[in-house]
């Protein structure tokens, strides 16, 4: 066979793609391990676990939550597996030394206002410690936003509704040993656009910093970090719409995520409820509208990478989706309550996930803006009418 010989060699590729395969798959377990134990394992009885576990693997881990997954019928779908390869990919962006430039592009305003913020506040309140600056990150994927405002000095909470991710931030937040200690190879199974296969089968260390280390030594704050950053689980229309998250952060950082939304009006109000009054809200992102229908020059590899799961109830599956444009959003946006106090377009450009060796470049030209709530006044009327609103929909329901 003419290919399986020099200069092709398409048998030894294929056999570099396995061993990549496996690589990956080394963090692929170890996201299972972490999500299984934070997850799974406190709500199973133990003495079940022992008695369905052969003798032979009693000390090891891997093998005994493999075979509980098995006895509970758990079936994975394709879209499972869709979303578990995206979510080793994701890694490439968020915890990778390669993946900075793309952070820096879409994190780095976002810091930029936060410290602006602070300095602002501290004007009239100089013992304003940036430990009582309360940010939440919604949509907060692998946590790595959530991990670089907290080292900021700021206290942080990330939501996410995607378990994949949250399983994935888990591990690297809590569990990670050291700096480097998986290699992932992000662009292994996508055959297409590359100059050589060594472009094909770039491996990465991740993550890039050991976060406990990190956060141990960086910007003294008051609070520990460990008590600045946290994370919650589920739906964020849901969660930060109720009476019992109003005026709770003083700033709110959307990065890649207003998009994600079926009803954008949903998101809206969640911002407006859980922001204090005079709080900001921080926006970077494109408006690739997750629930539009796609054209066949879509890019699945690129341009999808960044949608978040999503469930069909009341919350981020509310219906009413309308794609708006950018000066929609924002009229919107302010109709709602809002007073935009910093808009830009056309000066950020960054790629999502984006291999740079690759003949195909997918480029982002994200609009970022800062959006603050109104003071107590003109708050107080806007989350009475926010309450009537929720009363309604649950009167309907």
């Amino acid at each position: 066979m003419m290919l399986s010989k020099p200069p092709f060699l398409v048998l030894d590729s294929l056999n570099k793609m396995d061993d990549l395969i496996d690589s990956n798959a080394e963090l692929a377990e170890a996201i299972f391990m972490a999500g299984f134990k934070g997850f799974i394992a406190p709500t199973i009885d133990s003495d079940w676990v022992a008695s369905i576990v052969p003798e032979k693997h009693a000390h090891d881990e891997y093998q005994i939550y493999s075979i509980v997954m098995d006895h509970l019928d758990v079936h994975t779908t394709q879209n499972d597996m869709d979303k578990a390869r995206s979510c080793i990919n994701q890694f490439y962006r968020d915890w990778s030394a390669a993946g900075n430039l793309e952070r820096e592009n879409c994190f780095g305003p976002v810091l930029e206002a936060l410290h602006t913020e602070y300095k602002r506040r501290t004007k009239s309140t100089p013992e304003l410690d940036r430990s009582d600056m309360r940010v939440l990150v919604p949509g907060a994927g692998l946590g790595r936003s959530v991990f670089d405002i907290c080292q900021a000095g700021f206290s942080v909470e990330g939501n996410e509704i995607s378990y994949h991710e949250l399983m994935a931030s888990s591990l690297v937040l809590n569990h990670t040993k050291r700096a480097g200690q998986f290699r992932i190879a992000p662009f292994a199974l996508s055959c297409s656009n590359h100059l050589s296969r060594a472009d094909q089968f770039q491996t990465f260390a991740v993550p890039d910093v050991h976060p406990g280390t990190a956060l141990a030594t960086g910007l003294s704050s008051k609070v520990p970090a460990h008590e600045r950053m946290s994370m919650s689980t589920g739906d964020f229309c849901v969660l930060y719409s109720s009476l019992g998250s109003a005026s709770t952060f003083d700033a709110v950082a959307t990065v890649f995520f207003i998009d994600t939304a079926p009803n954008v009006i949903r998101y809206i109000e969640a911002v407006r409820n859980c922001l204090k009054p005079g709080g900001i809200w921080v926006n970077l992102g494109p408006l690739l509208w997750h629930q539009a229908p796609r054209g066949p020059g879509r890019s699945p590899n690129s341009e999808d990478e960044h949608q978040h799961t999503h469930t069909n109830d009341a919350g981020i599956g509310d219906p009413g989706s309308v794609e708006l444009t950018n000066e929609e959003v924002l009229a919107l946006v302010e109709h709602l309550g809002f007073s935009i106090e910093r808009q830009e377009s056309g000066k950020l450009e960054t790629g999502y996930m984006s291999n740079p060796r690759s003949l195909l470049q997918n480029t982002y030209h994200p609009v970022f803006w800062i959006a603050k709530k109104p003071q107590q006044g003109a708050a107080t009327v806007i989350n009475n009418a926010v309450f009537t609103n929720l009363q309604r929909r649950e009167h309907k329901v």
